[in-house]
């Protein structure tokens, strides 16, 4: 966490803007204000409280709906007035019922949001699903397919069907997500391996 002793309530008479953002998503939720109060209380029970600046008082949000923000992380600009929070939002943020105060949809993109498909088949099965029968045939088989995909993609590789190869594609695509899954590692795991070797 901060050191709460940077940051500087007195340049913005008491009140610090707070960035939320989903940990996960990295979409950005809302924006509220808090005080040192706020921040304290926040700090201590791991839930987003605000200043409502019209109510004149604490609020901690979800205390009346349930969706709750619980607190990942926390980070502080460079100037020291403004804080950037990470966190798992339990349902939507907006008062309107939406994902987000600013109406976006909050959600994976690209593969990451493949994978969070993929991580909710297997964490709560649906009858008759093929990622449910791929992970219940086992390890094994979830390789083996990623082996006949990643030909098969090969085969077309050399001829010019475009729709056959980008069919093929998606399927290894999928099929190597199901693996990592299957293996309990996440995308960005993979990411991480190649964030390092590009820095060398």
């Amino acid at each position: 966490m901060i050191d709460i002793q940077k940051i500087n309530f007195d340049k913005t008479q008491g009140l610090v803007p707070c960035i939320v953002q989903d940990a996960k998503t990295k979409t950005v939720l809302m924006l509220g204000y808090m005080n040192q109060e706020a921040l304290d209380k926040t700090l201590l029970e791991k839930k987003l409280t605000f200043y409502s600046r019209s109510k004149q008082r604490l609020w901690t949000k979800g205390e009346t709906s349930g969706n709750y923000l619980q607190l990942e992380e926390v980070k502080i600009d460079c100037d020291s007035d403004t804080l950037l929070f990470k966190v798992k939002p339990e349902g939507p943020t907006c008062h309107t019922g939406a994902d987000t105060c600013f109406n976006e949809v909050n959600e994976f993109d690209g593969l990451e949001f493949l994978q969070s498909i993929i991580q909710e088949r297997r964490k709560n099965p649906i009858a008759g699903s093929y990622t449910n029968q791929l992970f219940d045939a086992g390890i094994n088989k979830v390789a083996q397919k990623v082996g006949e995909e990643a030909v098969e993609l090969i085969i077309e590789a050399k001829d010019d069907n475009k729709e056959l190869f980008l069919n093929e594609a998606a399927d290894l695509m999928y099929h190597y997500l199901v693996l990592l899954t299957a293996k309990n590692y996440q995308l960005d795991d993979v990411l991480s391996v190649l964030r390092k070797r590009h820095s060398k």
